[in-house]
């Protein structure tokens, strides 16, 4: 089910960044997520809520764009 929040999501194994655009067209990284975190987020019925209980205010992010 496409999420209302979160247009697309890649993850980079080897630096554990996982890169979240938002629909609204903003890119955000965040830094150091755990490739477990990552495959839950992705199997998740809710990608939004998923981001905002599992990963807001856990990871590091810096904005993209």
């Amino acid at each position: 089910m496409p999420s209302s929040v979160v247009a697309h999501m890649v993850y980079k194994a080897k630096t554990h960044t996982l890169r979240i655009v938002f629909v609204s067209g903003m890119i955000y990284d965040y830094i150091q997520v755990p490739e477990e975190i990552y495959l839950e987020m992705k199997s998740a019925s809710s990608k939004g809520t998923f981001l905002n209980k599992k990963i807001k205010g856990f990871y590091q992010y810096k904005k993209v764009n």
